[in-house]
């Protein structure tokens, strides 16, 4: 069966179980990777598993091309960091049939190691390679150990262990293969969620979250307040969920209508830009999270490059709720979540039973700094701008560890929550407990969806669509916005459409081929999960509910932002990656 069948096979089975049949994304996920796991073939697997193991090689060079710092016999191996080579050690050069069999056509042996400039203009060492003597590759003979008429294209060459490897894999049955991607996607982001999780609800219970939102509105005053909802919105979702924060943040955008009597259409549009954008753009929330982890990309890079897109977007979003705020007034009906006289308890709360505003950032900001900050000192240490002792990088690299990060935020959230509610051990338990379940969910939806995404890679999908690298970067960076508008669209969840977009386009960035840093995939793909908020996302609901605003109302207000925040996000994307690739 064609790969592209079994693609749509796949996300068919996905998005029929949850808008039709009201399966848990879960359960849609991993039947959808089962099925599709029965149909690929053994020989598909281990086609895909033995590329994935391939090493990147420049073949020998033209006797006649004197612009080459190649020997005309050596093939240019570019091992990857993993690999231990040694002077001696064999590769196999493996080459597709008319049948897409894989057929060995020849042996390469590790003759010497040079260091030569990467693709960064980065010296390190490379290791040069020779044909080795007594057999002539497949289609000619050996001339000086060279292949005659060089290497083909899309030959692999990949160690005889990789391909054992390979073979092993292809023999699992369908439920070792679904489980294993499953357990990978797990071993990737199950403590950062589970750790944020935690944060979320320390945050809330503790009032630290309500201190951030009073400080923000305090500082710019009434007049500032829609921008105090957008920056606080956009703060709390980085550890927050979307749903929560507007919680959060609802009853004071009502309670602040009270007070100033109009804007309250700015208010609610305010709170949705700058906590929607987070959750698609800015680690640890899940997708984002999820697809760095996919595409290889550094949490602090993503962190920075999600908050550098996030300003623009939010931007964009900011003047449309501005200017529909000019000719369209929302009233403030009735809702379930809160009566006016909570509200103007809201008003009268008491400051001084709130945490501390520097306490109350710490948790937000410390996984931030050390994530972020140990990728700033890498990255000036190796350009020479820095002199660091190694112990001192060792230090940071362990602080910066996104694990380690997120735990000791967690940590400070706990005690948090202990110091200003005086909270029992019992009570801290079910506090904690609570969280973890919340957080159970979501790492159940991301792994099953890594399980997806891995089989979906298995079928030879990934071998389709990282050809289109050679055509043009703007054009992969489109294609990963509208591939995953399209499953955001069709089934709602933001995070679930992030998740099968990256496992069929997470190839590209492994070719070496993106010519771009895959920071700008990941990011288009954040963009991408933005359009098309409608009646099928539950956000849709939680903010009409929570709102006031009629189906009606929200199909006018709700959709064509979305549409606009994430066209926005890909320009910003489509110009860094053309103009800034960073490569």
């Amino acid at each position: 069966m064609h790969p592209l069948m079994l693609l749509g096979i796949g996300v068919t089975i996905v998005i029929g179980g949850v808008l039709f049949f009201r399966l848990h994304a879960f359960l849609a996920l991993i039947l959808a990777a089962l099925v599709i796991s029965v149909l690929t073939p053994s020989a598909a697997v281990r086609h895909y598993e033995i590329g994935a193991r391939a090493v990147h090689y420049q073949p020998p060079a033209n006797k006649a091309d004197d612009n080459t710092d190649n020997h005309p016999d050596e093939w240019v191996l570019d091992l990857k960091p993993s690999v231990t080579a040694y002077a001696g050690a064999e590769y196999l050069v493996l080459r597709e049939g008319a049948a897409g069999e894989l057929r060995e056509v020849g042996r390469l042996k590790i003759t010497r190691f040079e260091n030569r400039p990467d693709a960064k203009g980065k010296q390190r060492p490379f290791a040069l390679a020779a044909a080795t003597e007594g057999g002539a590759m497949e289609g000619g003979a050996m001339e000086g150990g060279a292949m005659e008429g060089g290497a083909q294209p899309r030959d692999i060459v990949v160690l005889p262990a990789d391909v054992a490897a390979a073979e092993k894999i292809a023999d699992w049955n369908v439920g070792r293969r679904v489980a294993e991607t499953f357990g990978s996607t797990c071993t990737k982001i199950a403590i950062l969620i589970a750790m944020a999780s935690i944060i979320g609800k320390c945050l809330l219970e503790s009032g630290a979250a309500d201190k951030i939102v009073r400080s923000s509105v305090r500082l710019v005053g009434e007049r500032g307040a829609p921008l105090a909802f957008l920056g606080s919105g956009f703060l709390l979702a980085i550890p927050v969920f979307f749903d929560t924060v507007f919680y959060l943040l609802m009853p004071l955008g009502k309670a602040m209508y009270l007070r100033t009597g109009k804007n309250y259409l700015l208010y609610v549009l305010t709170i949705i830009v700058g906590g929607t954008m987070a959750h698609s753009l800015v680690p640890p929330t899940p997708g984002p999270l999820f697809v760095a982890e996919a595409l290889n990309v550094d949490l602090g890079v993503m962190i920075l490059g999600g908050c550098f897109v996030g300003l623009f977007t939010s931007t964009a979003g900011y003047i449309y709720a501005q200017v529909l705020n000019r000719f369209w007034s929302l009233p403030l009906r009735d809702s379930a979540d809160i009566s006016v006289d909570d509200l103007k308890t809201i008003m009268q709360r008491d400051d001084a039973a709130l945490p501390p505003l520097w306490l109350s950032l710490l948790p937000i900001l410390l996984p931030v700094v050390l994530i972020g900050g140990h990728t700033v000192l890498k990255s000036l240490t190796a350009s020479g701008m820095v002199a660091l002792p190694p112990m001192a990088l060792e230090i940071t690299e362990t602080l910066g560890d996104k694990n380690i990060a997120l735990v000791l935020s967690a940590a400070i959230a706990i005690g948090i929550l202990v110091w200003i509610k005086r909270t029992s051990r019992k009570e801290l338990a079910e506090s904690v407990r609570a969280a973890i379940a919340s957080g159970g969910v979501i790492i159940l939806i991301t792994a099953a969806g890594g399980a997806f995404g891995g089989v979906l890679k298995q079928t030879g999908i990934a071998g389709l669509v990282s050809e289109l690298p050679t055509t043009s970067v703007a054009m992969v960076i489109v294609l990963a916005f509208l591939l995953t508008a399209a499953v955001r669209s069709a089934q709602g969840s933001s995070t679930v459409a992030m998740i099968t977009a990256v496992g069929i386009l997470a190839p590209i960035a492994a070719s070496g081929e993106l010519h771009c840093h895959p920071v700008y995939l990941a990011l288009a793909i954040g963009c991408g999960s933005k359009p098309i908020a409608w009646m099928n996302d539950s956000g849709f609901w939680v903010i009409c509910t929570m709102s006031g605003m009629t189906e009606s109302e929200g199909l006018r207000a709700i959709t064509p932002l979305s549409i606009l925040m994430g066209c926005t996000g890909l320009a910003v994307v489509l110009a860094g990656a053309i103009y800034f690739p960073m490569i």
